[in-house]
């Protein structure tokens, strides 16, 4: 299994190695706007890395403190749905790929592929790629035929470097449960990723404060997805994510009580944990190491976009709404995120009092995504979003039933 996964995880050759920057421009647009300023540390601090560094790992515990701020927004303006044909948007150079990518792009222009529709709008963060602030979310509408039913709706992410077409069978899979879905676009992949990438190398990367950003970014993305769904009338809302899209959606489930039902595919604690130690980010480790790095000062510089520094806020009394709903699943021979970091994260769930159940999968990262995994995997995730949207309907049930009982008692006691 592990020789199987390290030759799916090595037959792209287009992963580039860049040198650690630390990116105080990325993040100093939110601290100027919070009135945060002076955490900002002066040009002359950035040029010396040991206090550069320090001052980051500040930035970060101000980040955690003030996370309901950090991963806030004003609501976008702009929503659309926008009507064109689906492209794959790779990001390898494989032959096969390209060749795929090809004919699709042939297909498009001659009229023979279907066109779909995909939710746009401007991010509130902003980022120098005009491209990459436009969210791109495909949009999976589900029937509706029962009126007494509430309306229930996904927000799905897939893994890093995802192409477009990723998981979108799943969200088919959510509309014959009578789920919609909306399949949305990472920061800098597919149709946002800026013209001078192959891959969606500015997610993820040696760039600390770009990194900060990009999840911000993320998280804030998926939260505009569900004020525009409750705008048309959904009610009950989860999310799915799978590896760095896993991470996104906890983030924003953390700081979003409306998200009930919660599948994190693949996870791990800590950001800098997984870039440390996985093997498909050694390119990204080994501009790190040389600017001699650690993994526990990696760890820190990412500390605010980590889970582990957020699951108080995944139980319901911190979230202040009802409680969540939560499945975590792992792989037993994982070499990006490695089975010990799942595990603890399985651990920490159980200790606070979570609502998660938990599967684990006989493969690795790379090989979930081929036969027979993917379809375990598939499995894991929609038995669990069917069951957990099922308990939902029924709570709405009891809810809805709830006020007459009560007007009837009070009838009851009028008359007496």
């Amino acid at each position: 299994m592990y020789e199987w996964e390290t030759r799916l995880m090595t037959r792209d050759e287009n992963r580039v190695v860049r040198p650690l920057e630390w990116g105080f421009e990325w993040i100093e647009p939110f601290l100027e706007e919070h009135g945060f300023a002076s955490a900002i540390p002066a040009p002359e601090t950035v040029r010396e890395d040991a206090a550069a560094e320090a001052a980051m790992v500040r930035i970060n515990q101000l980040l955690i403190r003030h996370s309901d701020k950090f991963f806030g927004y004003e609501k976008p303006t702009d929503y659309r749905l926008e009507e064109r044909h689906p492209l794959l948007f790779p990001t390898n150079v494989r032959p096969e790929t390209l060749e795929q990518e090809a004919a699709l792009k042939a297909r498009a222009e001659a009229g023979e592929l279907p066109t779909a529709q995909f939710l746009r709008f401007t991010s509130p963060e902003r980022t120098p790629y005009p491209e990459n602030d436009q969210v791109n979310a495909r949009w999976f509408p589900a029937q509706h035929k029962d009126p007494r039913r509430p309306k229930q709706a996904m927000v799905v992410l897939p893994q890093w470097n995802a192409d477009a077409f990723s998981h979108n069978e799943l969200c088919t899979i959510f509309n014959r449960m009578g789920i919609s879905a909306l399949r949305l676009s990472k920061p800098y992949h597919d149709i946002r990723r800026p013209a001078e990438l192959e891959r969606s190398d500015y997610a993820v990367s040696a760039n600390i404060g770009r990194t900060l950003s990009a999840c911000r970014q993320a998280v804030v993305d998926i939260r505009c997805c569900i004020d525009w769904l409750e705008a048309q009338g959904y009610e009950q809302f989860g999310v799915l994510g799978t590896s760095l899209g896993s991470c996104y959606t906890f983030l924003a489930s953390a700081h979003d009580k409306r998200i009930r039902v919660n599948a994190f595919n693949h996870v791990s604690p800590s950001f800098g944990d997984v870039v440390w130690a996985g093997k498909s980010t050694l390119h990204i480790l080994r501009g790190l190491e040389d600017a001699g790095l650690t993994q526990e000062r990696l760890r820190a510089l990412w500390s605010a976009i980590s889970p582990v520094s957020y699951y108080d806020k995944m139980v319901s009394e911190e979230s202040g709404g009802p409680e969540k709903q939560v499945l975590l699943i792992y792989a037993n021979y994982d070499l990006t995120f490695p089975k010990d970091y799942s595990l603890k994260v399985v651990e920490a769930f159980k200790r606070i009092g979570l609502n998660c159940r938990t599967r684990v999968l006989p493969c690795g990262h790379y090989t979930t995504g081929e036969t027979p995994y993917k379809y375990i995997d598939g499995w894991y995730m929609g038995s669990f979003v069917w069951k957990a949207f099922k308990e939902l309907r029924e709570e709405y049930a009891a809810a809805a039933k709830a006020p007459a009982v009560v007007e009837e008692e009070e009838t009851v006691d009028s008359e007496q």
